[in-house]
Parts: C-alpha cells; sequence; structure tokens
C-alpha cells in the first residue's frame, strides 16, 4: 500500500453499502405504507421479503450464523436478514425500541463480521421513527 493510499481510506464500498441501505429502507416503507403498524413481526418479515424481491434487492432470510466463545460455537443464531451479503436487517414490532434491541444488532454485527446493521420497529406510526443505523466501528 502506498503512503497515498493510506491516507485517503477507499469509500466506494461505503457509499455502495449506503446506497443499499437506502434501498432497503425504502423497501420497509412499502411496507408500512401498505400494512400499517398493529401486525405481528412475521408478517413484516415476509413482507419485506417479497418487497425485497419486487425490487431486486437480494437477500437471505432467517440467515444462520454461529456464536462463538473463546473461537469455540456456543449457540446457533439467526438474522432477520442479510441483504446482499454484507447488510444486516432485524426487524421489530415491539411498542417501542429499547436499549436491548440495538445492542442486539451489534451483537450480531460482532459475530457476523460484518460493519452495517438497520433496526426497523414497525409498530409505530410512521416509520422513520423506528428506524435506528447501527454502525460497528
Amino acid at each position: 500500500m502506498n503512503r497515498q493510499s493510506a491516507k485517503t481510506p477507499r469509500r466506494e464500498p461505503e457509499e455502495e453499502l449506503d446506497d443499499l441501505a437506502h434501498r432497503v429502507i425504502g423497501a420497509a416503507i412499502e411496507v408500512h405504507t401498505v400494512l400499517g403498524p398493529g401486525h405481528l413481526e412475521s408478517a413484516y418479515e415476509k413482507a419485506l421479503a417479497i418487497e425485497f424481491g419486487e425490487r431486486g434487492i437480494p437477500f437471505e432470510r432467517q440467515k444462520p450464523f454461529q456464536v462463538k466463545y473463546k473461537g469455540r460455537p456456543v449457540v446457533e443464531g439467526r438474522l432477520d436478514f442479510l441483504v446482499a451479503g454484507r447488510l444486516v436487517v432485524e426487524i421489530k414490532a415491539a411498542d417501542r425500541l429499547a436499549p436491548v434491541h440495538k445492542a442486539q444488532v451489534i451483537s450480531y454485527l460482532k459475530a457476523t463480521g460484518h460493519h452495517l446493521g438497520l433496526l426497523m420497529n414497525f409498530n409505530e406510526v410512521l416509520l422513520p421513527d423506528g428506524l435506528q443505523r447501527v454502525v460497528l466501528s
């Protein structure tokens, strides 16, 4: 790596990932517009999968991952969505988001090695009020 590239980090992956996050948020807003608040989390999960498909957003639903302790697997976890192999999406249908929900996304990011997650609570009058962008630094 030359000196110039060490000073100027590559931004293309971040911009691409940010664009992907915006596309996912657009899909979630469409789901929320059609269904509104008050349904079970599973309804939003299934509807979001349909919307991702319609928009050509690549995703894996209920993606398994290993939680490790000192390098040894202790339990298998599941991501609600892994979008394009890079973006963790966790959905909720709760009265409000609690700090534990964000901690859950941070734990998922650490366990999977991904750097960006979206936490979405569909039980809000306006979906943007229930969105959190979680970055693992």
